[in-house]
Order: C-alpha cells, then sequence, then structure tokens
C-alpha cells in the first residue's frame, strides 16, 4: 500500500511538469534572421552591402550613395517583432532605416512600403516608402535628440501585429499606428536600408524576429 501511494504521487507530480514543458516547446521564441557571417536568407546589392564584425553595413565613408539601396530578407512575413541594434555613421546627412511589409518594385532598385527611420530629423518615424511617400506619423525629433546615440549603437524595434504598428527607439516608444486602409500589405519582406546622400555608413546587427502569428 505504502508502495502503491508513493507512485501515485510521483506520477502526480510528473503531470504539471510536463504539461508546463509541452506548453513552453509551444510558445513562440525569436528567432536569428542574420547569422553574422553570410547572407543566407537574404538579397540585395553586395557592391554595396557587406558583412563586417558580425553586422551588416550598408554603404560607404569613402564614396557618394549613388541610389537608395535595400538588402531584403528572401521570407515574406506577416505579424511580428523584430528587434535589431544599429548605428549610423556620417553625421546628420547620414539616413537608413527597415523596411518591413515590404515588397521590390520590378526592375527597379526600389521597394514599397513601410520604413522605420533613421537619420537626424527623422528617428523613430513612420514612413510610407515608395507608395505614399510620406511620414505616416513620427516623434518630436528634438525629444529624440535625448534618445538616440549618434554614431553608437541603438536598440529598435519593430512590432506590427494586424493593422496596428509601434516602434521603440532604445526602450522609448516613437509610434503607435493604426493601419485604417484595407488596402494596404499586411504582409512582406524585410529590408535594411542606406539612403542615397553623401558618404555615410549604416550597420545592422543582432536581427532577431517574433513571429505574431495567430
Amino acid at each position: 500500500m505504502i508502495m502503491k501511494c508513493v507512485l501515485a504521487a510521483v506520477i502526480a507530480a510528473l503531470i504539471p511538469v510536463t504539461g508546463a514543458i509541452d506548453q513552453a516547446t509551444k510558445d513562440p521564441k525569436p528567432v536569428a534572421i542574420f547569422d553574422g557571417k553570410t547572407f543566407t536568407g537574404w538579397e540585395g546589392n553586395l557592391t554595396i552591402f557587406r558583412i563586417e564584425s558580425g553586422a551588416i553595413v550598408g554603404g560607404s565613408l569613402k564614396d557618394k550613395i549613388v541610389r537608395n539601396e535595400f538588402l531584403c530578407t528572401t521570407r515574406v512575413y506577416g505579424d511580428f517583432e523584430l528587434r535589431l541594434k544599429f548605428k549610423l555613421l556620417g553625421g546628420d546627412t547620414a539616413n537608413a532605416g527597415v523596411q518591413f511589409r515590404t515588397k521590390r518594385i520590378p526592375d527597379n532598385h526600389e521597394v514599397s512600403g513601410y520604413q522605420a527611420d533613421m537619420g537626424a530629423g527623422w528617428w523613430g518615424a513612420l514612413y510610407d516608402e515608395s507608395r505614399r511617400n510620406k511620414v505616416l506619423i513620427g516623434p518630436d525629433q528634438e525629444k529624440m535628440n535625448e534618445v538616440v546615440k549618434p554614431s553608437e549603437w541603438n536598440d529598435y524595434v519593430i512590432r506590427a501585429e494586424g493593422p496596428r504598428i509601434q516602434l521603440w527607439i532604445n526602450r522609448v516608444q516613437t509610434v503607435d499606428y493604426v493601419e485604417n486602409d484595407p488596402s494596404i500589405e499586411s504582409r512582406g519582406v524585410i529590408c535594411p536600408q542606406i539612403h542615397a546622400g553623401p558618404p555615410s555608413e549604416a550597420w545592422y546587427k543582432d536581427i532577431t524576429i517574433l513571429d505574431l502569428t495567430k
């Protein structure tokens, strides 16, 4: 009888633990989409983009950036939370950003979709690239001067879930936007950018994505 009681207690103790493990394996977890070494899973102009010190680097501090260039994922994403670190070199004229829910324009170097913007006067804004061609919403740029660390590594979080888009730089929320146009794409590729202009570089690393697809 004692042996049966002990066995029953052991089985009862194991049930919730096993259930918790099963649930944990089902919970979504962030996944790295850049391995820090290769462009596996990415496509773009590799005369403009390179890998250096475990980061994607777009542009050059020696040469003018002739046109906007984008390095895009080969995979399409819908609802997600994207996290990455970035730094922008080249002074106040440097500009870049991260495209998402975006698509390549056929026979063109441009893309069309949302951009989490980077650069003096643009930090943390949500821009609509090659579509509505305007800032949809953005923060007070004077306040952003206190948030962004120029020429240093900064954190960007991009969360797109249904029609709601949220952006954070260095844990400060810059955008909380709800898309009310049902014709706007809710899926697309992710593309770090370097903007046309004077010599500059955009660095991106530690890029992970959390799948929020229901």
